[in-house]
């Protein structure tokens, strides 16, 4: 009975290596971000890394920069800034600088609800292919959030209709 068991035990334990070797097996091996330049002063070094999926083609990422900022609660409100895609000299790859003076700029409406509110206040976003196979590396100001969003395109197509118009 005790041999019994403990053989089951080792099976069992030899089964979970050998099936999380063949899960791990599968993953895709990063590019190592230590090649890339480190942050300069008064900035961060931000690294975005997604899944890899038989479904890359189809999808795009966009990027956002911004900060939590006191708002009204009426107004939009948009953080000033430029993204740069720098080039990786030798290696083939590129990443993104994004520069800001940190000011915000923002509608001016007059607020009917009283007090302020809290919220994500960014730049335009970045739009990029999704490659799950490299890393998406950006340096930002200190101070500064990155969030991003993750689109995927329907594998449909629509035919767009002709115009006929009199000559």
């Amino acid at each position: 009975m005790i041999k019994s068991l403990h053989l089951h035990k080792c099976t069992f334990i030899l089964s979970t290596i050998l099936l999380s070797g063949a899960v791990y097996g599968q993953t895709v091996a990063k590019v190592d971000t230590g090649v890339f330049p480190k942050a300069e002063k008064n900035q961060k070094k931000v690294v975005i890394e997604v899944p890899h999926s038989s479904e890359d083609n189809n999808k795009k990422i966009e990027i956002f920069v911004g900060k939590n900022m006191e708002t009204d609660k009426c107004n939009r409100y948009s953080l000033t800034g430029i993204f740069t895609s720098k080039d990786l000299k030798g290696w083939g790859y590129n990443y993104l600088v994004f520069n800001s003076n940190g000011n915000a700029v923002s509608t001016m409406m007059g607020c009917a609800e009283k007090g302020t509110r809290n919220q994500f206040v960014h730049a335009a976003g970045y739009l990029m292919d999704y490659n799950g196979r490299i890393p998406v590396v950006l340096y930002v100001p200190e101070g500064f959030d990155v969030k991003y969003k993750i689109y995927k395109a329907d594998t449909d197509f629509y035919e767009a209709p002709e115009v006929f118009e009199k000559k």
